[in-house]
């Protein structure tokens, strides 16, 4: 029976290079994937999954006028599995195409993506994902200042951690660091 699975982690955690090796093993198989994205995260381009270590796949880039639900039942052939990356940037309509997918095409569903943002508010897409998936796995990674894990997200600008702002700012290792709740509170950084 299919399920919906949220894996979710701080940033860098692994959630793309992860998404990218699930695919390839189901591939290796013989068993077609689909892999999806937002199209908020444009660093790569549109439609682009992208891990740091520079591995990178196409990907059907989600909008908010896309139905996911609508994009997986009119494909042909069969799915093994739908694969979703960036899965915070979803919107609230579009976790329940997922559900939708599971429960009406019986095509489990991966998504991954973070669980809150820089100011430890949950996205849209995650708050829905907490409630609807039937399995939710952490996925984890250390602290940028210590070794132990991560589970905030410290936003960066000139060096200076940044604690409010808009929500969704799309950037890397220059602009976010994995931190846990010590140092997300009291990084060991000049502030001035």
């Amino acid at each position: 029976m299919a399920q919906l699975f949220f894996r979710y982690g701080a940033m860098n955690s692994g959630k793309s290079i992860e998404i990218l090796k699930v695919a390839h093993n189901y591939e290796e198989q013989n068993k077609p994937v689909v892999l999806f994205t937002s199209a908020v995260d444009n660093r790569e381009g549109i439609g682009v999954i992208s891990s740091r270590i520079g591995l990178k796949r196409d990907a059907h880039p989600v909008t908010e006028e896309t139905n996911i639900f609508s994009h997986v039942q009119e494909m042909e052939g069969p799915i093994a599995c739908v694969l979703i990356d960036e899965a915070q940037f979803l919107k609230k309509e579009h976790v329940d195409q997922l559900a939708q997918i599971v429960d009406e095409l019986d095509i489990p569903v991966m998504a991954f993506g973070l669980k809150n943002d820089f100011m430890n508010q949950l996205f849209e897409g995650s708050q829905q994902l907490l409630i609807l998936a039937d399995k939710i796995e952490e996925m984890k990674t250390i602290c940028w200042f210590c070794h132990k894990k991560a589970i905030m997200n410290m936003r960066m600008h000139d060096g200076k951690p940044v604690y409010t702002g808009e929500q969704i700012v799309i950037g890397g290792n220059e602009s976010y660091y994995p931190v846990c709740r010590k140092h997300y509170k009291n990084p060991p950084i000049h502030t001035n």
